[in-house]
């Protein structure tokens, strides 16, 4: 249904602006649209490959782990020289207005061993490393899989205001320059008719005077 706005020649102009607009509005969401989506898929793919990643030193680390438990007995006990971390650092990207976060781990100590190496093997060591591979892939994990939501809500925003564009707000300029359009075209042809019908008695009256 078009719009109802007064049928002027002003009023025609300035909605013809007013889709030009809207039109080059779709346009802009439409591509950021399409970059946000193949951000999003990448991250995805990204996403997969850390997992399996992550699954992989998971396994390394549990069987490191039972070995030298059996090896060395109990390893509770070397557990307590290490570092514990304090937390996170967390810094932002922009991809087309949406902020992404970027996540690192705060460390208090440089990566190295902090148990005897004379009353230990190399198990231990396997266990170690391979559990702090693992916390890092979680961070990285945990960044880009909160990187895919915001992107999957900017995703649908950003669709939305598309949707509400080219299936509501377009149509209906179209409608409404139309009905203009055909209003003043009946104008036009009504003061044609009209100046014709002037003329005409003008010559009539030419004549017989």
């Amino acid at each position: 249904m078009a719009q109802q706005v007064f049928p002027t020649k002003s009023n025609l102009m300035a909605t013809k602006r007013s889709l030009a607009l809207a039109e080059q509005g779709y346009d802009l969401m439409d591509r950021k649209r399409n970059i946000l989506v193949r951000e999003m898929m990448q991250l995805i793919d990204r996403a997969a490959g850390i997992q399996d990643r992550i699954s992989a030193a998971y396994a390394e680390a549990y069987d490191a782990l039972q070995k030298a438990n059996i090896m060395l007995g109990s390893v509770g006990e070397y557990a307590g020289g290490v570092p514990v971390e304090c937390g996170l650092r967390l810094s932002t990207r922009s991809v087309m207005g949406v902020e992404l976060p970027t996540l690192s781990l705060q460390t208090t100590s440089p990566l190295g061993i902090y148990y005897d190496l004379e009353s230990t093997n190399g198990t231990l060591d396997v266990a170690y490393l391979k559990f702090n591979e693992v916390k890092t892939l979680t961070v990285e994990l945990t960044e880009v899989e909160t990187s895919v939501i915001r992107l999957a809500e900017a995703i649908q925003k950003t669709q939305k205001r598309a949707n509400a564009l080219g299936n509501v707000q377009i149509p209906q300029m179209q409608k409404t320059i139309k009905s203009i359009d055909e209003v003043l075209g009946e104008r036009e042809r009504e003061e044609f008719s009209r100046l014709k019908v002037i003329k005409a008695q003008k010559e009539k009256q030419a004549e017989e005077a």
